[in-house]
C-alpha cells in the first residue's frame, strides 16, 4: 500500500497490466495505426479484386467508412456493390462500428 505522500505525488499501488498498457497504446497512438493496418487489410480480403487495387479505405467517422476510389467508374463499381462490402467488414472489424460507406474520388489523381 502507497503512503499518503506517494499518492499525492500521484504515485498509486499496483494496477493491471492490461489498463497499463492499453494507456501506453494510446499514447503512443500505435492503437490508432494498428487499427488503421487492420482497416486496410479487412478493406483488401472484402473488396473485388478488381476494385482493390484503385480503392483505399480512409477513416470512420460516426460510423461511416470513407473510401477514396481513383475514378469516377470505380466509385460507381463500389456503390454498387456496397452492401456486399459493409457486410464484409462488419463481419470482420465488429469493432470499429462501420454502418455505412462513402465512396469519393481521390484527390490524389486530380490536377489543379
Amino acid at each position: 500500500m502507497g503512503t499518503e505522500q506517494d499518492r499525492s505525488r500521484g504515485i498509486r499501488g499496483p494496477q493491471q497490466i492490461g489498463r497499463l498498457v492499453s494507456r501506453l497504446l494510446a499514447r503512443t497512438g500505435y492503437d490508432r495505426e494498428q487499427a488503421a493496418d487492420q482497416l486496410v487489410a479487412a478493406w483488401q480480403e472484402a473488396v473485388p479484386a478488381n476494385l482493390a487495387g484503385h480503392s483505399r479505405p480512409g477513416l470512420v467517422r460516426r460510423g461511416v467508412l470513407e473510401v477514396f476510389a481513383s475514378h469516377s467508374a470505380i466509385v460507381q463499381e463500389l456503390n454498387y456493390v456496397k452492401p456486399v462490402l459493409l457486410a464484409a467488414l462488419q463481419q470482420r472489424l465488429p469493432a470499429a462500428g462501420i454502418t455505412d460507406i462513402r465512396c469519393r474520388l481521390s484527390q490524389a489523381g486530380a490536377s489543379s
